[in-house]
């Protein structure tokens, strides 16, 4: 892979060659194989290797972006040629700041961000990913059921270089297991991911699904209306993913968040509290954002009220500026833009829940409710209505109907409409938080939830 004295040396390069008034390069990239099985059977095994620079320049408030994976000195010749070309073309960019420096950059860092990248994880081999498909076929042939899904790996580097002396490197590997299970008529379903291959298990994560697809056979109907819902952490990640595009001070100056006049109230359960942290030992991710500014740590949401949102560089600028500049609390940049040019500012990245003081386990929750549905995952979530972040989904891969504190059976998938405010004001009990990744949104700590007054709208004919 690129190194970083590597990369340095490549940056001089550009630097060289750049007439521009400031030069930025980012470097991404890495190596990633997946083994892909379906029919009980492994039917793709894919691996790809690529390193990116993406030049950026600026002229006098002006500036543009161009890219390339050849690093001879006729294709940095024509990549800086290209971002000049362009960026001299631009309008003047009124909220362009200058690029940070390395003073600027590391000031706002607060905790030391663990290592993310395991040689263990770095060296999995097609053999390997082999030998854990081999156990989660095993386990599906045992119950008499099909199998499909992916055992991925990788790792990646990401570096951003300026000329104004700031330069950052993050490294990270990471292995992640998706598996389903079929029967005639029921589905079972896992996913985990991690830096650390040591905290995958592919063999655990097939007997759930493998639990899931044979417990939920044979699937009743209930009626639609409002149930007590329990939320296995994925189900969990995959809504609330869907609010934090508002959690973003260019989405205030936009007016398209749900937050705007609602900074400093409270919105959801005193038992909400939610960080961003990169540093969290169960996150991953990069320490700095796409200017190369360190991520803060960022109290969002404390016992239901909306604390703060996070800022690009010139988010902030704009927003001391403005009307909301006394209606959003702390503003300042906290580390979490995109790179520039780009026209969606910043947004939070890793969410972590804060645990509460009397988790409960998902066996828990069940026990303690007498009538209600137990949910795996959910998906194709859509907004509805976005003031009061109103979404519709659907159930998936294990919907059970609860009574007496018992799961009574496998019922058909239920189609919801539900809004997140409501939903995180009726949290009745949630368990400890876990490193969880769905298909509907971004990796997160989240925990399980029981959740009142959940509406079901519809039933489904599977």
């Amino acid at each position: 892979m690129l190194t970083p004295d590597k990369a340095a040396e490549i940056f001089d390069r550009i630097k060289n060659l750049s007439s521009a008034d400031e030069v930025e390069v980012l470097f991404s990239g890495g190596h990633f194989a997946l083994t892909r099985f379906a029919n009980n059977t492994i039917h793709q095994n894919v691996a790809e290797e690529n390193h990116v620079v993406s030049v950026r320049t600026v002229f006098g408030g002006k500036t543009a972006r161009a890219f390339t994976n050849k690093f001879d000195d006729e294709s940095l010749r024509q990549v800086v040629r290209a971002a000049e070309s362009l960026a001299r073309v631009q309008h003047p960019d009124p909220d362009l700041l200058p690029m940070p420096d390395a003073l600027e950059a590391g000031r706002s860092a607060a905790t030391q961000t663990p290592s993310r990248h395991y040689v263990e994880t770095a060296g999995i081999t097609p053999e390997m990913r082999a030998e854990g498909v081999k156990k989660i076929v095993g386990v599906a042939e045992k119950h008499s059921l099909t199998t499909a899904g992916v055992f991925s790996s990788g790792e990646s580097f990401e570096g951003i270089f300026n000329s104004r002396g700031l330069s950052k490197w993050h490294t990270q590997t990471s292995a992640e297991v998706s598996i389903t299970m079929l029967a005639a008529d029921s589905s079972g379903w896992q996913k985990a991911n991690s830096p650390d291959v040591a905290h995958l298990d592919p063999l655990a994560l097939a007997e759930i699904a493998a639990q899931k697809a044979i417990n939920s056979a044979r699937p009743s109907e209930i009626a639609a209306g409002k149930y007590t819902v329990i939320l296995e952490p994925a189900a969990v990640l995959d809504i609330v993913g869907f609010m934090f595009w508002d959690f973003s001070g260019m989405s205030i100056l936009d007016q398209r968040s749900f937050l705007t006049g609602r900074i400093g109230t409270k919105l959801f359960g005193d038992n909400i509290t939610i960080w961003d942290d990169v540093a969290h030992p169960l996150q991953a991710g990069s320490p700095f954002d796409g200017e190369g500014v360190q991520r803060q740590n960022v109290r969002l949401v404390e016992n239901g009220i909306v604390r703060r949102v996070v800022y690009a560089r010139a988010t902030a600028e704009r927003m001391k500026r403005s009307e909301y500049r006394d209606k959003v609390g702390p503003i300042a940049a906290t580390g979490h833009g995109f790179a520039l040019p780009n026209e969606m500012g910043e947004m939070p990245l890793n969410i972590v829940f804060a645990p509460v003081r009397d988790p409960q386990t998902v066996e828990q929750m069940i026990a303690s409710t007498e009538r209600g549905v137990l949910v795996t995952r959910l998906w194709y979530i859509r907004e509805v209505e976005p003031f009061e972040k109103m979404l519709t989904g659907m159930t998936r891969d294990g919907t059970f109907y609860v009574e007496n504190g018992r799961v009574q059976s496998g019922i058909r998938n239920l189609r919801f409409n539900e809004s997140l405010i409501q939903m995180l004001s009726n949290v009745e009990a949630m368990s400890a938080p876990v490193r969880s990744c769905g298909e509907e949104s971004f990796d997160m700590v989240v925990p399980a939830m029981k959740v009142g007054e959940f509406n079901f709208t519809e039933v489904t004919k599977f």
